[in-house]
């Protein structure tokens, strides 16, 4: 499926969704008490994501400080911008995406997945476009 199609698709899916369990939850809860849960999952996610992306960037601090390229904890980084941005969307449908992103194994296991097809994906272009590709060897210097 494009990308287009699949953006498409959860911007005419997703706020239908929304709607639909608003006043479904409305009509059970009530809607003072569908407006708190709304307000208070906004509040704990934008807490949450504030806490998980200052671990994700002391992540990458460390890695960069030994040495080592931080692109699993980048790509967390842009879950977890995801993950803001669906939290502060009023419904239960994005905040259980959003929530989703923030849980750890989940976010890795996405943003792992997400890695290996950029790499992939940069190595088929390299390799179709005609370029010289190079190959770039490093070594471990022992400063000791």
């Amino acid at each position: 499926m494009r990308v287009i199609t699949f953006l498409f698709l959860c911007f005419l899916i997703i706020p239908i969704a929304e709607i639909y369990l608003l006043i479904e939850i409305g009509q059970v809860i009530g809607a003072v008490w569908t407006i708190v849960g709304v307000v208070s999952t906004a509040l704990i996610g934008a807490w949450l994501v504030r806490l998980q992306g200052i671990l994700t960037l002391h992540r990458a601090i460390g890695n960069l400080r030994s040495g080592e390229v931080p692109a699993l904890e980048l790509v967390e980084g842009l879950f977890l911008l995801v993950a803001g941005a669906l939290l502060i969307t009023p419904g239960f449908v994005t905040d259980t995406i959003g929530f989703l992103c923030l849980t750890t194994p989940i976010r890795r296991m996405f943003a792992s997945i997400l890695l290996s097809r950029l790499i992939i994906h940069v190595n088929q272009q390299s390799q179709s476009s005609g370029s010289q590709a190079y190959d770039v060897k490093f070594r471990e210097i022992d400063n000791k």
